[in-house]
């Protein structure tokens, strides 16, 4: 039997299973992929019909490869299988059975931004502020109550959501997603949270259509189980009753994707389900060399909530993780960018073979700028260049705009963002204006009267002396406190502020992170002109497209969140910004639940890397226009630090004897090197106090004497008042010296 050559014997095991439940915890690099697809041989070549047979995955790529794969062993039986996602899979049942749902079977499935749209139209007919029913927090209210199987119906009824939804200030929201799935209804169209609740619908109340589908299939593979939510797995609970055939393959280190509704539970208690489970562990890594296996149980090891499982390697021991701290997120992309440049000389790497991991798309930027300068080629995967982001594109636009009145594609832009009552048909009579006095769209915003008239003049007229004011301000202020009130007066700023969905705070994040490059540019002692228009100058070169359109080069760097990263490897890792309060975020650190979704994030993070393993933090970086100085990680503090190699990076470039790598790093870090040499310091190790708890420093008062967990005992300074209560405070510590901590985040005991 070929499709057993090659696997080790608990590979074997799980190949060979095939009656019963079967849950297989597949560790990081442990050939997941190729069990199921050879199960699924090992099925059709025992006699089991291919029609019988269900492969559930979380992405196309992944279902065709699987496929592909299995037609390779078995030929075009394998065409017969009922092999794609979760949404792919069920919309085509639904497409059988529509009718009993209350659809045609040639029903639209409306993507994000059909039911945005939809929304808008909903909001705008019931007279609702469209500012406090934003569509997209609409919409996500809505994703959540379906993914968790309440209809409309329930929704209503229920005084709970009522309640919630009311102490948002947004108590109409139950009536809007009942008028929401009406007109989905009356449109004949599902959004992709219909076809998993549908088809849960349709199981429930058609028990004729369940009892055929549960004996069509037979045997049913789930990929990623870990990943599943709870509509998902309640399909999947039903269709597997009648046989329980069903085999789920999945690590819970690595269920990453809570914030989507994935739920670990579903692999964490599998078993209480179905108590006939065999369980089968893959804990032989193919993929990382054993230096960083063994450093990324170190750290996952950490977690309770787990399924307990050792994952070893044969492969060699390998380099030491690497660990560069830089002194700002500025010169983490320089250091970073460096070692690239470094190991493609050395070991003859390719672009390819390295990727840069970071905990959000905003920190992107310093990366992309930093190879940039070195022509290293690069590409953002999940997520657009940093500068063509419709966020950023937007500010910068304003920017344009304001230096020069004659970029029309900028006045196009931003003449109704924020919204200001501008549509296009009066876009439309300004450019025919223009064009017919021969002159620019400005020349007719000066007198807008001689061709509008009512509200609509007004409203050109007050953004002709918006845009006035802030080419007054580019003028008289440098290009950091123009930018800052320019995306304040614009409203682009207050916009992205409201917006509380997870793609807002996002949007939210990468404003402020290109406000603090403006920072950076202004604070550079290097750039004379600190100017709003010699920074747009600077970010014109940068964001220069110099490849054809159709280029199909694929040797360049990646660049992604550690979340897009799930599933791939690369030979040379870099996971960036490890401080506290961005990996892990803030947002996590409340309860061990959520802290340890972010350990688990850790952990995939490590173990992408096959050869070489590089981890970054800086030791200050600018949050909301202001440096600030940073703590290592926590996650840092977890790796056995047998692994981690321990050499300082900045005297690295001395042991080179390659002239052309030699003159090329000094020449972008002779400045900084400085820096770093001066202020970076050896951190002691600190144990803290058996009886350490965190005071509230709401009482914080200089002069005190206080505790921390990391630096030890310390007196406090100075103090930075915001709202009446200490913000932020300036702490003399007894080991490592002065440092200033943000004090919703700092954990002190005062002494």
């Amino acid at each position: 039997m070929k499709y057993l050559e090659g696997l080790n014997e608990p590979q074997q095991r799980a190949v060979l299973h095939t009656e019963g439940p079967l849950m297989v915890i597949a560790g990081a690099g442990s050939g997941k992929t190729r069990v199921l697809t050879n199960r699924i041989a090992h099925l059709i070549h025992h006699g089991v019909d291919a029609f019988n047979i269900l492969a559930l995955t979380f992405t196309n790529k992944a279902a065709n490869e699987m496929r592909q794969r299995i037609e390779k062993m078995v030929g075009n039986e394998a065409r017969n299988l009922w092999i794609g996602t979760f949404h792919s899979v069920f919309a085509k049942i639904l497409r059988f059975e529509a009718e009993k749902v209350g659809y045609t079977s040639n029903f639209s499935i409306y993507d994000t931004d059909d039911s945005k749209n939809l929304l808008k139209t909903i909001i705008k007919e019931q007279n609702l502020d469209d500012k406090i029913y934003k569509p997209s927090i609409v919409l996500h209210r809505i994703s959540n109550a379906k993914n968790n199987l309440v209809s409309w119906q329930e929704y209503i009824s229920n005084p709970q959501y009522y309640e919630d939804d009311k102490a948002f200030k947004r108590p109409e929201l139950g009536k809007l997603y009942q008028i929401y799935q009406e007109r989905l209804l009356q449109a004949n169209a599902m959004d992709f949270d219909d076809l998993l609740f549908n088809t849960n619908l349709l199981f429930k109340q058609h028990l004729d259509v369940l009892h055929k589908y549960q004996h069509k299939f037979k045997y049913i593979l789930i990929d990623e189980f870990q990943d599943t939510n709870y509509a998902q797995y309640l399909i999947i609970r039903r269709l597997s009753a009648v046989h329980q055939n069903i085999c789920v393959v999945g690590d819970d280190a690595q269920s990453i994707y809570a914030f989507r509704g994935a739920d670990i539970g579903n692999i964490l208690n599998f078993e209480k389900d179905y108590p006939d489970l065999t369980v089968i562990r893959l804990e032989q890594n193919y993929r990382s060399t054993n230096n960083i296996v063994q450093a990324a149980n170190s750290v996952i090891a950490k977690n309770i909530a787990q399924i307990p499982k050792k994952v070893w390697t044969k492969n060699e021991a390998g380099n030491l993780i690497r660990l560069l701290k830089a002194t700002s997120d500025n010169e983490e992309g320089r250091l970073v960018a460096n070692a690239i440049y470094e190991d493609k000389v050395q070991y003859g790497y390719k672009n390819s073979d390295f990727a840069i991991l970071y905990r959000t798309n905003a920190q992107s930027r310093a990366f992309e700028e930093a190879l940039r300068k070195i022509n290293i080629k690069y590409r953002i995967v999940g997520g657009l260049s940093f500068y063509q982001r419709k966020e950023i594109k937007d500010l910068i636009a304003y920017f344009r705009y304001a230096v020069n009145q004659k970029d029309e594609e900028a006045f196009k832009r931003i003449i109704n963002l924020p919204k200001r009552g501008i549509g296009d048909t009066t876009v439309a009579k300004l450019v025919v204006a223009a064009y017919e006095n021969k002159t620019t769209i400005w020349n007719i915003l000066e007198n807008p009267r001689q061709v509008f008239s009512g509200k609509t003049a007004t409203a050109l007229e007050d953004f002709r002396d918006l845009i006035k004011s802030f080419t007054i301000l580019i003028k008289e202020q440098d290009a950091y406190t123009a930018a800052k009130e320019i995306a304040k007066q614009s409203g682009i700023l207050k916009e992205l502020y409201e917006d509380k969905t997870i793609e807002g705070l996002s949007r939210y994040e990468n404003v402020q992170e290109l406000l603090n490059a403006i920072k950076e540019f202004t604070d550079n002692p290097e750039n004379t002109d600190k100017s709003l228009s010699a920074f747009l100058q600077q970010v014109s070169l940068l964001t220069l497209v110099d490849e054809p359109a159709n280029d199909q080069d694929n040797d360049k760097v990646t660049l992604m969140t550690i979340h897009a990263a799930k599933g791939l490897e690369f030979k040379h890792v870099f996971v960036v910004g490890l401080e506290e309060n961005l990996f892990p975020s803030p947002l996590m650190t409340e309860t061990r639940a959520d802290l340890e979704e972010e350990r688990r994030l850790f952990y995939v993070a490590i173990t992408r890397a096959q050869k070489k393993l590089t981890l970054s933090y800086a030791l200050t970086r600018y949050f909301y226009g202001k440096l600030n100085t940073c703590e290592p990680s926590r996650f840092l503090d977890e790796i056995d630090k047998k692994y981690i190699e321990d050499a300082n990076p900045y005297q690295r470039i001395e042991n080179y004897t390659n002239t052309n790598l030699v003159n090329t790093l000094r020449g972008q870090t002779q400045n900084t090197t400085r820096i770093a040499k001066s202020n970076l310091q050896h951190v002691p190790q600190y144990t803290p106090s058996t009886d350490f708890r965190p005071s509230d420093t709401k009482n914080l008062r200089i002069g005190m004497q206080v505790e921390h967990m990391k630096f030890g005992y310390g007196k406090v300074t100075a103090i930075e008042m915001e709202n009446n209560q200490p913000h932020k405070a300036t702490i003399q510590f007894d080991t490592v010296g002065e440092k200033t901590l943000l004090l919703s985040f700092a954990k002190l005991r005062i002494v």
